[in-house]
């Protein structure tokens, strides 16, 4: 049967084209379907994030962030030596929605967590080419100037809680003492780094995101393995 006469039996190029999109369906899902069994083990070390960090990861989707850089380390020797160790289903269970990305203008971020102090994040968002020359990143300057609003956050982490993340009624109800805390932490290792700041602003909670990215996951793999 030649493509011609296929394409004019609609029926049969209907049936067809449905058989190739549930190959391909199939062809995806294999390696998810392979990793039941050890997932739920991995995802016992995977804890839902903080507030502050809830408010960061706010901050991340608005500024579009994911537009530019991946969270996800594909299993490749070449990104594993860049970037550590490649990234598992289960590390992704509290996001919602997952910032996996879909290319790469800036470099994947799902382990950034640890690798720099929290002074190189503040002054590379503030001007990112004072401490990554050549980058072609926009400086985000605002972000030392706006306050996160813990009703924001609150909100939020409820909504969270409704679609699944085991927060309880006092993990809502504590969110705005909770995010305090965290970002005061934050704003004295600050300065203890030369940089004075306010814990309200929103370069506080950002950092407090990108701070957490790929811990917990690298933690279970070291325990598993």
């Amino acid at each position: 049967m030649n493509h011609r006469s296929l394409e004019g039996n609609a029926t049969l190029f209907a049936v067809l084209s449905m058989v190739a999109v549930l190959v391909g369906t199939l062809g995806e899902l294999a390696p998810t379907l392979a990793e039941v069994g050890t997932t739920p083990d991995f995802v016992e070390g995977i804890t839902p994030y903080t507030p502050l960090e809830v408010a960061g990861r706010d901050i991340y989707v608005r500024e579009g962030c994911y537009v530019c850089h991946s969270q996800w380390v594909r299993p490749f020797r070449s990104e594993t030596l860049r970037y550590g160790p490649w990234s598992r289903g289960g590390e992704y269970i509290y996001d919602r929605p997952f910032q996996l990305g879909s290319r790469r203008i800036g470099p994947d971020l799902h382990r950034i967590g640890g690798k720099y102090p929290d002074a190189w994040h503040f002054e590379h968002m503030r001007d990112p080419r004072s401490v990554s020359p050549g980058s072609v990143m926009p400086p985000y300057p605002w972000l030392v100037e706006w306050s996160w609003d813990p009703d924001d956050v609150q909100a939020s982490v409820k909504a969270l809680r409704i679609v699944g993340t085991p927060y309880t009624e006092s993990d809502v109800a504590g969110v705005a003492a909770s995010a305090q805390a965290q970002a005061s932490e934050i704003t004295a290792r600050l300065k203890t780094q030369g940089i004075e700041t306010e814990s309200s602003r929103e370069i506080v909670a950002l950092i407090a995101y990108l701070q957490r990215l790929g811990k917990d996951g690298r933690a279970a793999l070291k325990e598993d393995g």
